[in-house]
């Protein structure tokens, strides 16, 4: 089996990691279906979540790990990670107990393209939680 073979039909786990050292890994509620929120990990990040089943991303802004729900309560406990056929970008099948956006949404897909030009926004979803209580500490 070539290189191309292994990756897209054989059994081992090659991550295929950007210039960055990052890949997309979507999150994506076990239950509902509902895609959550997209996330990145580096190599650290995808090694804690599969070492404690907690989900641990990267984040690019401040360039560190962050644990989901470190800070809200509100943790991603993963329950199964699939891989794409090139292995660069992981899907997240997680349990939740709360809303996962940090502005208080379920899901940080709460809006869509109103209008024909794509300009306009809609909220398609009602906010589950006040993230000035959750985030005061």
């Amino acid at each position: 089996m070539g290189a191309k073979e292994t990756i897209e039909e054989g059994l081992e786990f090659r991550p295929k990691f950007d210039e960055n050292g990052l890949i997309a890994a979507i999150a994506q509620d076990a239950e509902t279906g509902q895609v959550l929120m997209v996330g990145y990990m580096n190599q650290q990040a995808l090694d804690l979540t599969l070492q404690t089943g907690c989900a641990t991303y990267f984040s690019r802004s401040r360039q560190r790990l962050w644990k989901k729900g470190q800070e809200s309560g509100h943790l991603q406990k993963v329950e199964h990670i699939l891989v794409d056929c090139d292995q660069d970008c992981l899907l997240l099948k997680v349990r939740v107990d709360a809303g996962q956006c940090h502005v208080g949404y379920q899901s940080c897909f709460y809006r869509a393209i109103k209008s024909d030009d794509g300009k306009v926004l809609e909220f398609v979803a009602e906010k589950v939680y006040d993230p000035k209580e959750t985030y005061k500490k």
